[in-house]
């Protein structure tokens, strides 16, 4: 979702450089790396770790979550080329799932602008035991929708989100955010949603076993 599907993480992490401003920290460009496509629990301590700030994790967690709340929850644009895939999808009837590290509520507060309906289900960082890059949340999602992680193609921004993925056993095609990407044979990557179409997630699947019958997340 996030990074993937909305240009939210920019808005991640200035939220997150003025909470710890308000207490005398500035956070640097330089630690975007170590938040990007993280479980909240595992961003938020880094943050603690490297500012020092008097807050207990819950607090901090939960002032990024209303203020982001309250910002995504007034409107974001997808990023270029996701209206598009979702209206071929949906045309070829392809089932769908979104799968993130955020949270239950910035979910709630994101569908209204990526649009519910283009989902059969949404796994969330509240939904799993395990975040990402463990591959539980899309092991979760592939259960749910009844089909074989190989047989569902992922896309993805992050090293965190595409581990999660490869290692659940998915062809993954990612489209990366700020982060390198580490090399791994069910990896693929695009410059840009823009350029990712049915037949380019088709691929994903013939690159690995010859076959073409892609689930996208």
């Amino acid at each position: 979702m996030d990074g993937t599907l909305i240009d939210s993480e920019p808005i991640w992490f200035d939220t997150e450089i003025s909470i710890l401003a308000d207490y005398g920290y500035l956070l640097g460009r330089e630690h975007w790396v170590n938040v990007l496509g993280k479980p909240n629990e595992v961003a938020v301590q880094y943050l603690l770790d490297v500012s020092g700030i008097p807050l207990t994790p819950e607090q901090l967690n939960n002032r990024i979550e209303d203020a982001m709340v309250e910002r995504l929850g007034g409107g974001i644009d997808l990023v270029p080329g996701a209206k598009e895939l979702f209206t071929e999808l949906d045309a070829a009837g392809i089932p769908a799932a979104l799968v993130t590290a955020s949270s239950r509520r910035i979910v709630e507060a994101c569908l209204s602008s990526i649009g519910a309906d283009h989902f059969r289900l949404t796994i969330s960082g509240d939904d799993v035991t395990h975040g990402k890059p463990h591959p539980e949340p899309y092991l979760t999602a592939a259960r749910r929708l009844g089909l074989e992680p190989a047989r569902c193609a992922v896309l993805e921004d992050s090293p965190n989100g595409s581990r999660s993925a490869a290692s659940a056993g998915c062809p993954v095609l990612v489209i990366p955010h700020g982060a390198p990407i580490d090399p791994h044979p069910l990896i693929s990557v695009a410059d840009s949603l823009a350029e990712v179409d049915l037949n380019r997630l088709r691929g994903l699947f013939t690159a690995v076993d010859g076959s073409s019958s892609p689930t996208v997340r």
